[in-house]
């Protein structure tokens, strides 16, 4: 006869087999729309110092930003992530006014000013990029670079100028601050006059800043992180912060959030204090993305401008997030691929 099998002996074997202390089942999901290159090690770095196993979910170029918003909408009902690192905003404040955010404060976010974070707790702005035009040192003089974007509709910029998809990431965000800055109107005149001067719509933010370094067109739309990766690996590239003397330049944080009913929300919160922290602002900006911090005294390189040091588009984050929806149907219908 057969000694019947003590279950707690299985069950013991099973954890040594497995690993279901409760250390090695600290865990925590992200999904993060900044480029991995850049997000990665700091993501790394968490795991290492905390000893938390991050499993992280990574946008692709085409779709920044929009792939990731789909999937926790699609998700919501049953959350598979922990946080969502967005590398904008707009989106952000979307998924809170569909309910798939959860308020945290992290004591991390303290010295963040008010106008970078949630009023609620339901997400937190840092390490901002601004919205800026790159072009070609071979093929621009100084004296030829325009002040402002609304100068690209006329007839000099004729097929000149190329834009990432405007449905997506940065310029999606981009395309509905104008909407929240200028006017629904004012703004679609704009982007009818760009596409009437041919404007060259690409796959992205790199994919503009790679014509302009190859040449194909002397200058497009990116973001300051696109410029100086190119720069930093000299390319004849340089920057310009648009609309100095009029409505400023667009700046977009990053942003950080938890989300409703996550699996993970003790681990959540160690990670969203670590993103919010001093240190990872610092390393993003010494890092190729060069992203500016958005607040007073946190350690920087010598070639990145202070935020308060260029002039900023004055808008309201919120007003950004309720116009993309109509701001994105319309480019949808106007730049038809």
């Amino acid at each position: 006869m057969k000694k019947p099998i003590n279950i707690i002996f299985v069950i013991l074997i099973i954890c040594l087999l497995y690993g279901c202390s409760k250390d090695s089942r600290k865990q925590v999901v992200i999904y993060t729309s900044l480029d991995q290159v850049f997000s990665e090690p700091v993501l790394k770095d968490f795991q290492e110092k905390t000893g938390i196993k991050v499993k992280a979910v990574y946008d692709v170029e085409a779709s920044k930003t929009t792939g990731l918003f789909n999937r926790l909408l699609a998700e919501k009902a049953n959350p598979q992530c922990d946080v969502f690192w967005n590398s904008e905003v707009g989106r952000t404040i979307i998924l809170k006014s569909e309910d798939v955010l959860t308020p945290y404060v992290s004591p991390s976010a303290e010295d963040i000013p008010a106008q970078f974070k949630d009023a609620e707790g339901f997400w937190s702005g840092f390490a901002a990029r601004a919205r800026v035009l790159v072009y070609n040192t071979d093929l621009l003089e100084e004296s030829e670079l325009p002040d402002s974007i609304f100068e690209l509709t006329e007839p000099v910029w004729k097929g000149r100028v190329a834009m990432g998809y405007p449905l997506f990431g940065t310029t999606a965000t981009h395309v509905a601050a104008l909407w929240a800055r200028i006017g629904q109107n004012k703004t679609e005149e704009y982007l009818k006059a760009l596409k009437a001067n041919e404007i060259v719509i690409v796959d992205g933010n790199a994919v503009a800043r790679d014509m302009v370094v190859a040449g194909r067109v002397p200058l497009a739309f990116t973001d300051t992180d696109d410029v100086n990766v190119a720069a930093q690996s000299g390319k004849p590239v340089k920057m310009i912060y648009p609309d100095s003397q009029g409505m400023g330049t667009l700046f977009i944080p990053n942003t950080v959030a938890m989300i409703k009913d996550c699996p993970h929300p003790e681990e959540a919160e160690i990670l969203i204090d670590y993103l919010l922290s001093r240190e990872v602002e610092s390393r993003l900006a010494f890092s190729e993305s060069a992203q500016v911090p958005v607040r007073d005294g946190v350690e920087t390189p010598a070639h990145l401008p202070d935020y308060s040091s260029v002039k900023a588009m004055v808008v309201d984050y919120e007003d950004i997030a309720k116009n993309m929806k109509e701001a994105t149907r319309f480019c949808q219908e106007l730049f038809v691929r």
